[in-house]
């Protein structure tokens, strides 16, 4: 893959690129259109690909913010159509890396030394680039390391990042009103979070002491030392990318130990020490030559408020989401209704989120769940599409919920999706046994 020698870096540059790209996705319409008056039968799939093409190819010599919120999208199976699915998610691991001298003067700024001199042996080129940074593998005093380096300019952009992605994000989720400002700011304020790899250093070796009671589950060591700002250090970890593992042939008793430690890895953090791992895409996870399952990256992480944690946890309960009265009250809580809604958005609401809410917390009312289980997908599919076609919700304010939805549906969605990928069934209470 040809390597980057220049990044955009200026809010002009950078939105000379997606003006770019707006002009090459209007052709791509006018095309399809054009298509669609000689033959009317002529399907949106391809437009589909043509503009998820384009949006990527525009994102990925940018980097930062806006690819990343393309791989955040990627995970979302049932919004988007699945081209978008299936090219944003190549954000994961397909981006061209950084060329050896920007990544030689990336290392002299922030540690005065070329990684060659710090290194006992350092590969120039990339093993994997993804949205915000690229590793590198290295030795060290006969210690095997992976070395990630982050993008120049990422930090300084987001803001302006997000200003340019923010139009695409309030029509496709239909967002109205200044209250939706505040779902960005949390967008913002995590992903400044990401970008600062001394944080990372600290909430890695916090959540990887802590979870090294929960069996099956391996963690790189972290090096200080060998850290900055923008370079983190930890050991080199060997194994298959959950995301490939899934795709070959194996054994469903593996695939139940695989997806039962996963399940216990997110349910301690969430109940014990109420912050979450809030990045559940198969690319941040790897499966070792002896079944175990490896976290290699713990850049998002999402605290999580008694006031939040408390209502969300009570509505999976089954006696209080038939108990008419006490929902309500959970519902405002959450901030899914508001004082100003009218008797016609309470009611469309208040079902639209029991049902949804019926069919989500499912797993949490079972001593054993089958995320492999066919039926459950279905349910999940169909309220999609059926919600989706709506004509009536794109008429109401889509500004529903605290902003702690963002990266708690975001965790969940990706735990449900990477448990279906293994076929697991999973002890549902498991975890608890290491919660003392």
């Amino acid at each position: 893959m040809k390597t980057l020698d220049k990044i955009p870096t200026g809010k002009i540059e950078r939105a000379g690129k997606l003006v770019t790209t707006g002009v090459k996705i209007g052709g791509n319409y006018v095309k399809y259109y054009g298509k669609k008056l000689v033959n009317p039968d002529t399907s949106k799939e391809e437009l589909d690909h043509d503009n998820a093409e384009d949006i990527y190819d525009g994102l990925k010599s940018l980097k930062g913010s806006a690819l990343k919120v393309a791989q955040m999208l990627s995970m979302e199976k049932n919004l988007l159509p699945r081209a978008y699915v299936e090219k944003f998610s190549l954000s994961q691991f397909s981006v061209p890396p950084l060329s050896a001298p920007l990544v030689r003067k990336t290392f002299k700024k922030y540690f005065g030394q070329y990684p060659e001199d710090i290194f006992d042996h350092f590969e120039k080129d990339s093993v994997n680039a993804a949205s915000i940074g690229q590793v590198h593998r290295a030795t060290k005093d006969g210690k095997e390391l992976a070395v990630k380096i982050q993008y120049p300019g990422v930090a300084e952009s987001i803001s302006s990042d997000l200003a340019l992605v923010k139009p695409v994000a309030i029509k496709m989720f239909n967002l109205k009103g200044k209250d939706s400002e505040k779902y960005f700011k949390e967008v913002e304020h995590k992903l400044i979070e990401e970008t600062n790899y001394i944080l990372e250093l600290e909430q890695s070796r916090e959540i990887t002491e802590a979870c090294a009671v929960i069996p099956g589950m391996e963690f790189p060591k972290y090096y200080p030392e060998l850290s900055s700002e923008r370079i983190l250090t930890m050991d080199w970890m060997s194994g298959l990318h959950l995301g490939e593992f899934t795709k070959t042939t194996f054994d469903a008793n593996l695939g139940n130990r695989l997806g039962q430690a996963l399940w216990d890895f997110y349910m301690f953090q969430i109940h014990h020490l109420r912050k979450v791992h809030a990045d559940p895409h198969p690319g941040n996870f790897l499966v070792s030559e002896n079944g175990n399952l490896i976290a290699i990256d713990f850049g998002c992480i999402k605290a999580i408020p008694d006031e939040f944690y408390i209502p969300y946890f009570e509505l999976a309960n089954l006696d209080i989401l038939n108990n008419n009265v006490v929902f309500m009250e959970k519902l405002y809580q959450l901030e899914i209704l508001t004082p100003t809604d009218s008797a016609e958005e309470l009611e469309f609401f208040k079902a639209l989120f029991k049902e949804m809410l019926s069919i989500f917390t499912s797993p949490f009312n079972k001593e054993e769940f089958d995320f492999g289980d066919a039926d459950f997908w279905s349910k999940i599919a169909e309220l999609s599409e059926r919600y989706s076609k709506d004509q009536q919700i794109r008429k109401m304010n889509g500004n529903r919920g605290s902003k702690h939805f963002l990266y708690m549906n975001r965790t969940f969605f990706g735990l449900y999706n990477l448990l279906h990928d293994l076929g697991a069934k999973v002890e549902v209470n498991h975890f608890k046994k290491y919660m003392v």
